[in-house]
């Protein structure tokens, strides 16, 4: 499987430093989970003669605090390599990444043109109460950077949801944004990530946020139920 996983380590300094609220123990882990290197004699941006299928978000695309190839994305190329899919897969994920980052970085990301771009981001908004309207400007922006800089992808949206720890109304407006970013752009919509995942002790770890091996077999699920058609 040619698994691309993209190395910031010039943009860690930059990011935040945590899914949740804490900070530490993600960084003490953050390194493995964004570095990994691509796989042998590949390089980012080479040219493979594949379409590139680009997973953008923040940890729990780059798989904190499981194996590369435990994460969901990896699990994703692992089925298209099953089914001899022209595709190649990058993970873009980087722990601790707001929409805020993700905005400040899909440009650099994007100096080589995707055909599939699945946007993972929003999580960490919420979870830290940011403004929704912040949150709803920085994947438009994120979005039209993609349209400009690869015109022809088609770009998937990943729906997430977070506890009312901020209140009810807060999270049901969270919640929203997904439809209603992914309506106004006519984007192919994921209802929810962590479906069957979230808030289930045995398939996440101690954080109570990151998925275990297992929860990201359950997430690469409902990922691949909604990207299959679009690859194929």
């Amino acid at each position: 499987m040619r698994l691309v996983r993209l190395t910031f380590a010039g943009l860690l300094a930059l990011a935040f430093t945590a899914c949740n609220s804490n900070s530490s123990s993600e960084t003490a882990k953050a390194p493995e989970a964004t570095s990994a290197k691509p796989a042998a004699g590949n390089k980012p941006g080479a040219s493979t003669g594949k379409k590139r299928l680009l997973f953008f978000g923040n940890s729990l695309t780059a798989g904190y605090g499981v194996e590369p190839d435990e994460a969901f994305p990896a699990l994703i190329g692992d089925k298209i390599d099953s089914l001899k899919l022209n595709y190649e897969v990058i993970n873009a994920g980087l722990s601790g990444e707001t929409t805020a980052g993700g905005r400040s970085r899909v440009g650099w990301i994007l100096r080589q043109s995707v055909d599939v771009f699945v946007l993972e981001l929003g999580g960490n908004d919420g979870l830290r109460g940011l403004p929704l309207a912040a949150t709803r400007e920085n994947l438009q922006g994120i979005i039209d950077t993609v349209r400009r800089r690869s015109p022809q992808a088609q770009i998937v949206l990943a729906g997430m949801q977070i506890p009312p720890n901020m209140g009810q109304a807060y999270a049901n407006d969270f919640k929203a944004i997904y439809q209603e970013m992914a309506t106004k752009n006519k984007l192919v919509l994921i209802p929810f990530l962590l479906e069957g995942v979230g808030g289930d002790r045995t398939l996440n770890q101690a954080d109570g946020i990151h998925p275990t091996p297992a929860g990201h077999r359950i997430v690469a699920r409902t990922v691949w139920a909604v990207l299959q058609p679009v690859l194929q």
